[in-house]
């Protein structure tokens, strides 16, 4: 009689069982946060042991980081690098319906652990000059311009956040709200 292998204890490829980790990493430390979550409870999420952790990740915090990486890696995915364009809202959209516990974890927890705020503030700045070139044209006051550049990628990210918050409404619609936000702010730059 064969019994059933699960994917956790089964031998799996290097890359399958590294990503296999960091998922179950993400809702660890989405539910009690960087400091407060320890290996052990990572390698029971995962269902693997500390050993097999330590073969993939020098350390919990080369874990979170690597964590913060894969967020950020399908973040850029789903909303662009280099271009805010009318798919970047609900391509951030996407992504925070996709991976909930990642959005929160990159936007709301890593900014507060003193050993990655430092990563979190530079993927702000990034986010701010992406939004500052695109509407450093349709802004003739720099300082106004500035101004919209810092607030839109906050909005956009409470936004998420809130919409995540509140049980997704209206997943198909919620976009075009999102953007009705962020266009307000954008018409008040442009008022100045």
């Amino acid at each position: 009689m064969a019994e059933e292998v699960s994917q956790a204890t089964r031998r799996l490829p290097r890359a399958e069982r590294r990503e296999q980790i960091i998922t179950a990493a993400i809702r660890a430390f989405a539910a009690a946060g960087f400091a407060a979550t320890n290996l052990d409870d990572i390698a029971a999420e995962a269902g693997v042991s500390r050993a097999i952790l330590y073969r993939h990740f020098d350390s919990k915090t080369d874990l979170y980081q690597a964590v913060l990486d894969s967020a950020c890696g399908r973040l850029i995915a789903a909303v662009g690098a280099d271009e805010f364009t009318e798919a970047s809202i609900p391509g951030l959209l996407r992504a925070a319906a996709d991976d909930p516990d990642g959005f929160r974890l990159l936007f709301h927890h890593a900014a507060r652990e003193p050993e990655f705020r430092q990563s979190m503030d530079q993927f702000r700045v990034d986010m701010t000059t992406v939004a500052h070139k695109h509407l450093a044209g349709s802004i003739p006051n720099p300082e106004w311009a500035a101004w919209a550049a810092q607030l839109v990628p906050t909005v956009a990210i409470a936004a998420v956040t809130a919409w995540l918050d509140a049980g997704q409404p209206d997943p198909d619609r919620a976009a075009d709200r999102i953007i009705e936000a962020v266009n307000g702010v954008i018409a008040a730059a442009q008022r100045a």
